[in-house]
């Protein structure tokens, strides 16, 4: 009786280990605009398999309005996250590195509009979002981000196609490495905190 639990187990733990060495696809296609989002999301195992898709906006999902007190404290977030990412840019630039030498790019193509209020700020971000894409873009040959300003109020717009092959097993040191530093640690307890 052991003995058969014990082969079920160990023949489990074993395609788990092959499933993680032999990769998962997933493919992420999304349009937000203003509070909208329409996509889909899709994850395959052994490439062909699909084993979780997901369509947005689902039917579960509720529609909220905005006032104009959310939209400041929204505008207040994002700034307050790109201080807390300005100092962790060189760590994240050697994961994503890493990273892009473990997981196959398929294609990335992004583009996010951004602004804010003032004309001033939302110049400044985006100056320090297109330095960040200036890097990220030489990265990889499949990866094309791009960002453009938007001088009318608050507005986080984007769309995007986006298809990777991952290989979680090879993720964990570059992940744990990542994890490590301090800087890092704070933006995601702040990324944490804003949700």
């Amino acid at each position: 009786m052991f003995n058969i639990l014990g082969m079920i187990i160990l023949i489990i733990i074993l395609f788990i280990i092959i499933l993680l060495l032999i990769g998962i696809k997933i493919s992420f296609n999304y349009t937000k605009k203003e509070r909208e989002i329409k996509g889909c999301l899709k994850i395959l195992i052994f490439k062909k398999i699909k084993v979780y898709s997901r369509e947005f906006p689902s039917k579960d999902d509720d529609k909220e309005e905005t006032d104009e007190t959310e939209k400041e404290s929204k505008q207040r977030d994002i700034k307050k996250l790109l201080k807390l990412a300005k100092p962790c840019l060189n760590d994240l630039k050697i994961f994503l590195k890493s990273a892009l030498s473990i997981i196959k790019v398929k294609k990335i193509e992004n583009h996010l509009i951004f602004g804010l209020d003032s004309f001033a700020d939302t110049g400044k971000y985006i100056g320090i979002i297109w330095s960040v894409l200036a890097v990220v873009n030489t990265m990889h040959e499949k990866l094309r981000i791009s960002a453009e300003p938007s001088f009318n109020g608050s507005q986080l717009d984007a769309c995007g196609v986006n298809e990777v092959e991952i290989y979680p097993l090879k993720l964990i040191i570059p992940t744990v490495k990542l994890i490590s530093k301090k800087d890092v640690r704070k933006l995601i307890r702040g990324v944490w905190d804003e949700r």
